[in-house]
C-alpha cells in the first residue's frame, strides 16, 4: 500500500504561492542579505520582507520568523533561508523559505490547523484556501 506524502503536497502549495515573494527578494543583491544574517541585523531583513509582501499578500498574514542563514562556498551560488511564517483562516505555518540564484524551495518546520480534520487531505485544501485567500485581490487567481 503506497502512503501520500502530504507534506510533500502542502511543500508544493506554499512554495507556489511564495514564487512572488520570492522573485520580489531576490530585488536585493545577495551580498546584502549575507551581511544582514552575519550581523544579525534582522530588522532589515524583517522590513525587506514586509515591503515585499504588502502588494501581494494582506497585511500581517506573511511574517518574517526572526532567524536566518546565509551559507556561501566557493563555485556555488549563496543560498539564504529566511525563517517565516504565514497565519490566515485558522490555518498557520512555519517555514524556511530559501533562495538560490533563480529557484527558491520552502520546508515546513511546524503546521497547525485549528479544528483539525482527520483527514490529512481536508488539512491540505484548507492550507491551499487560506493561501489563496491571503492573497491581495488584485493578486487572486
Amino acid at each position: 500500500m503506497k502512503t501520500h506524502n502530504h507534506l510533500q503536497d502542502r511543500e508544493y502549495a506554499l512554495a507556489q504561492a511564495m514564487k512572488d515573494i520570492a522573485a520580489e527578494l531576490r530585488l536585493v543583491d545577495p551580498a546584502d542579505y549575507v551581511g544582514y544574517v552575519r550581523m544579525e541585523q534582522y530588522s532589515n531583513l524583517e522590513d525587506i520582507i514586509n515591503s515585499s509582501s504588502e502588494l501581494l499578500f494582506l497585511p500581517g498574514t506573511l511574517t518574517f520568523g526572526w532567524g536566518a542563514d546565509a551559507r556561501l562556498s566557493w563555485g556555488e551560488r549563496p543560498r539564504i533561508y529566511l525563517d517565516m511564517e504565514f497565519r490566515f483562516e485558522a490555518v498557520t505555518v512555519f517555514f524556511s523559505l530559501g533562495l538560490s540564484g533563480d529557484s527558491e524551495f520552502v520546508a515546513i518546520r511546524m503546521i497547525t490547523f485549528e479544528s483539525p480534520d482527520s483527514d490529512p487531505l481536508v488539512n491540505t485544501t484548507r492550507l491551499v484556501s487560506a493561501l489563496n485567500a491571503a492573497r491581495c485581490v488584485s493578486q487572486r487567481s
